[in-house]
């Protein structure tokens, strides 16, 4: 069969299944809809909670970066499983005793303030809100490629099987579709990988191919070749990085505490029943994150190998047919600058092409450009997210596995997607309306309230997924900033520190937030031109100052705290509880 074929049978029977378990495990109560009635087993829910947290971004994504970053790309896989490392072990069980299942819910108990309360929503939402437009518009990239339908379509079609699982299904039914998800997407992720491992060096592993030499050569090691290829064309070699040791530092360290406080994580460790079921289950997680992390270094070097030596200096009219498939998508350019014929990849600035062909030009497929080429050697555009989705046409595999990865991609979108969504619907409707607005609502209404919410976010996460804004790539940086600068410290401290108040939480939050806010929004949108190294602080990137934001925040929050009353009696006796066991349950366990 096709490729177009072999996507369409795998894609329909995975989302056949996914919808099949949303009805099964159709959530009837709040507690089931907010936390699965914390019936989850360990095993399960650390397969849910992989699944929750590698996004589009860690599937599609971070294979790409490393592929065209080399050492510097290290950065996202550290930070963001060191991130993980955190939450898992340092904060997740901790509030999973305290019984509260949102962090608004946390940082309002345990500061004891409506306002500090409504900065955590809103810090929430938009958190929330930034991941899951960018996993809505994953979904519609690999529609529009491997199903040959317009991204927008992609993206509604991907809103409806979202919706039909996380407004129906909650919590619980989430949770078993991300099980199911799991299995597809490290599937999807390990077979492409092992087949290009044995073909390029003879090792079934990939992680051990990684480090070993290549077929038909004389002990030639695969990152050897890689380096050589990039010092070729331009490019600094593979294993070396352009980065300094500080902003790499900062840049893995604001991702990992910005990581730590996302909020479609955390509330996974409340759906099992007991707290040591959240660390064993944390456990299960990591290993099964590890599967995927560890692999994603080997497919950015097969990949960007491959992709050197298949199409550089190579005639256009003797490219594979994936090439011009990726065109079509207009996630390729090339442009023959020299008339010669040959596409030729070199270092240089890299330029985007309008999905419309040049008159005149049908016989080299070149495209308008919308940069100015005239000091740029470089002929050729590829955007680095389709590395992953494109690797098995790259090598050639068969045509059932191209379609496996196309299902992967969507699994890994989808899964977060709906995690993020029942964080909105939550911070809407427990969080703001039944905490603040509402208090007297039944269990009934707030049900309904949470799918109604549910339903909205849907609509809105795939408005923005079909006009996504032009700065999406720097509001991902704001929100890990955001998130490092604000969440983190307010829940360390308000787990290991009886003496933090409210004045100090809400204070250096604030002082946090705009400082990172500042230091983005100067350097990413109102002067870019100046966003050098020699201009930043410290020669601190903006995607990595929220590592600063958040020793600001410690700061203002501990020095406000000496000087301001402490806490009440009884949130200090709640903190003493929190982190000294006092048994199998803990008096704050959650009544939802």
């Amino acid at each position: 069969m096709s490729i177009q074929a072999w996507t369409y049978v795998i894609v329909t029977f995975t989302f056949i299944v996914y919808i099949a378990i949303a009805i099964w495990a159709r959530a009837s109560s709040t507690k089931e809809f907010y936390v699965a009635g914390k019936g989850v087993s360990p095993l399960a829910n650390g397969m849910a909670t992989a699944a929750d947290w590698m996004s589009a971004a860690s599937f599609i994504s971070m294979a790409g970066v490393i592929s065209f970053m080399g050492r510097d790309g290290s950065i996202y896989l550290l930070g963001w499983t060191g991130g993980y490392v955190l939450l898992a072990l340092l904060l997740a069980p901790y509030l999973r005793k305290f019984g509260k299942f949102t962090v608004p819910d946390f940082v309002g108990e345990r500061y004891y303030s409506q306002v500090a309360r409504f900065v955590a929503i809103c810090c929430a939402i938009f958190i929330s809100f930034t991941y899951v437009a960018g996993q809505m518009r994953g979904v519609g990239v690999v529609f529009s490629r491997f199903l040959e339908v317009n991204i927008n379509t992609g993206v509604v079609i991907g809103m409806g099987i979202v919706f039909s699982y996380a407004v129906m299904g909650g919590m619980k039914g989430i949770t078993y579709t991300q099980v199911a998800q799991y299995c597809v997407l490290i599937f999807a992720f390990l077979v492409p990988a092992i087949f290009i491992s044995i073909m390029m060096t003879n090792k079934l592993l990939p992680q051990i191919g990684f480090g070993s030499t290549l077929v038909g050569t004389e002990g030639v090691y695969l990152l050897d070749k890689l380096d050589g290829l990039n010092q070729e064309l331009g490019f600094s070699a593979y294993t070396s990085g352009v980065k300094t040791r500080l902003d790499v530092f900062c840049i893995t360290a604001a991702l990992m505490v910005g990581t730590a406080g996302l909020p479609h994580v955390i509330i996974r460790f409340f759906t099992v029943k007991r707290v040591k079921d959240a660390r064993i289950s944390a456990g299960w997680a990591l290993l099964f994150i590890a599967i995927l992390y560890t692999t994603a270094p080997a497919i950015a070097a097969f990949a960007r190998t491959n992709l050197i030596t298949t199409v550089n200096e190579k005639q256009y009219e003797d490219i594979p047919e994936w090439f011009t498939n990726w065109e079509k998508t207009g996630l390729i350019t090339w442009v023959d600058k020299n008339n010669d014929g040959l596409i030729q990849y070199r270092s240089g600035e890299a330029f985007e092409g309008k999905p419309k062909f040049k008159e005149g030009a049908g016989t080299y497929g070149q495209r308008i450009i919308t940069n100015d080429l005239t000091n740029n050697e470089n002929e050729l555009f590829i955007d680095r997210d389709i590395m992953v989705l494109a690797n098995p046409e790259i090598a050639r595999l068969p045509n059932w596995v191209i379609g496996l990865v196309a299902a992967g991609g969507l699994a890994a979108a989808l899964s977060t997607a709906a995690g993020l969504l029942l964080v909105i619907s939550t911070s809407i409707s427990h969080d703001l309306m039944k905490k603040i607005f509402t208090p007297n609502i039944t269990e009934k209404q707030e049900l309904l309230l949470a799918r109604i919410a549910a339903g909205f976010a849907v609509i809105l996460a795939g408005y923005f997924g079909v006009h996504p804004p032009g700065f999406v790539a720097q509001v991902v940086a704001f929100a890990f900033g955001l998130a490092a600068s604000s969440f983190f410290p307010a829940i360390l401290l308000g787990i290991f520190s009886k003496r933090v108040n409210k004045e100090g939480a809400i204070s250096g939050m604030l002082v946090g937030i705009t400082f990172t806010a500042a230091y983005i929004i100067y350097f990413k949108f109102i002067n870019p031109s100046a966003n050098i190294s020699d201009k930043w602080f410290l020669g601190i990137s903006p995607e990595g100052i929220g590592i600063v934001g958040m020793t600001l925040n410690f700061i203002t929050t501990l020095t406000v705290s000496h000087f301001t009353p402490p806490p009440p009696e009884s949130v200090q006796d709640m903190v003493e509880e929190i982190r000294i066991p006092r048994g199998p349950s803990s008096a704050h366990e959650i009544n939802a």
